[in-house]
């Protein structure tokens, strides 16, 4: 009895194994997978590269004459107007000089007088026995040489004046001055090749990035071919910290060397710097649009994935549903996306989620998603 009990009990257990493995291989339906509709546009190409902020002028203020500084007259690190005073030099040998020419100016003009007069009346005597031609010509050439000595004098005391006016050390140009180089009581000189302080013009200021000759030849071939058009001179700067700074910059130009070392070009950005912010040295990413791409066809990234060859490859689902393999050429990435040149349109719909549970030929439940970018 407990015999039969056990082969009933084996029966009914078979039963619902057979039951389950029929639920079990029973047709799940299609599988589901997310897609994008890709569109064309124009794409901006752009390269971020390193640059270094310059100040668009800057003026080192050396002295004109000789001397001892007297006095320092700004605060360093202060923002100076061009024609401030910065130090004044000792002016008293200057203005002993200007002094004595003073003198000689007196002595020469009483010179001339007198030699004026006694010309003038040499010339009343031509043709009479009371002096001869020769003591006529000498009094006139003494007059003019007293003339000459003159406006010699008159020379040397415009100098001087111009010596006296050095001796107040101007600023040459409005900026942001920096610590001074030499201290009341120091003796400075007309050539000497230490600056005594030097200003800066911080806004706006420069920026000169670098980029490499090869870039910039692929990227004047595709120009004069006309695969790509020119971007706009708007530039974006990338801070040191990572940050991005608020304001555009403009490109102003590019050299027309090559370096030799590091075979690089070097670009020229101006960026607007009213809160001083940005200062000359400091290092900096620049993000440079360099050209667009007309009617590009735009993928997400997720979307491409390479073979074994590194070709990029790609599934999109078709009229009926069923996925398809597409070989995939790319040019330069653009944000989160690549630009397509091969493979793909405008209105393919692109699995973007799912790949991996799906292979070309299967029939698929196609859902769009959106994405960020």
């Amino acid at each position: 009895m407990n015999y039969l009990r056990i082969a009933g009990m084996a029966a009914a257990l078979a039963m619902a194994t057979a039951c389950s493995s029929q639920q079990a291989g029973s047709p799940k339906g299609p599988v589901e997978v997310g897609y994008v509709t890709l569109t064309s546009g124009d794409a901006t190409l752009s390269s971020e590269l390193t640059g270094r902020i310059t100040a668009t002028i800057k003026a080192e203020v050396r002295p004109q004459v000789d001397g001892v500084i007297r006095k320092r007259l700004f605060t360093e690190g202060s923002y100076v107007r061009a024609g401030q005073q910065l130090y004044q030099i000792d002016p008293r040998s200057y203005s002993a000089s200007r002094d004595q020419i003073a003198a000689q100016i007196e002595s020469a003009k009483a010179t001339l007088q007198a030699a004026n007069a006694k010309a003038d009346r040499y010339r009343t005597l031509v043709g009479s026995e009371a002096v001869s031609q020769q003591d006529i010509d000498d009094a006139i050439a003494t007059a003019k040489q007293a003339k000459a000595s003159l406006n010699q004098y008159q020379a040397n005391l415009r100098a001087a004046n111009l010596n006296i006016e050095f001796t107040r050390v101007l600023a040459p140009i409005s900026g942001r001055i920096g610590r001074s180089n030499f201290t009341p009581g120091a003796l400075v000189t007309a050539n000497q090749t230490a600056a005594l302080a030097t200003i800066q013009q911080l806004d706006p200021v420069f920026v000169d990035i670098t980029q490499s000759s090869a870039q910039l030849l692929r990227l004047r071939r595709e120009l004069a071919d006309g695969d790509v058009i020119p971007a706009s001179t708007s530039v974006t700067l990338i801070l040191e910290d990572g940050t991005k700074y608020p304001l555009p910059g403009k490109l102003e130009f590019s050299e027309v060397d090559v370096d030799e070392d590091s075979g690089t070009v070097t670009l020229r950005a101006r960026f607007p710097n009213p809160q001083g912010i940005l200062l000359p040295g400091m290092f900096v990413r620049v993000e440079t649009p360099q050209a667009v791409i007309p009617n590009a066809v735009m993928v997400p990234q997720q979307g491409i994935s390479r073979d074994a060859k590194g070709n990029g490859t790609a599934l999109v689902v078709d009229k009926n549903n069923k996925v398809v393999l597409r070989t995939v050429t790319t040019a330069e990435a653009v944000g989160n996306k690549w630009v397509a040149t091969a493979g793909l349109k405008a209105g393919d719909r692109l699995i973007i989620e799912g790949t991996d549970k799906v292979k070309p030929g299967d029939t698929v439940k196609a859902v769009k998603v959106k994405i960020g970018g």
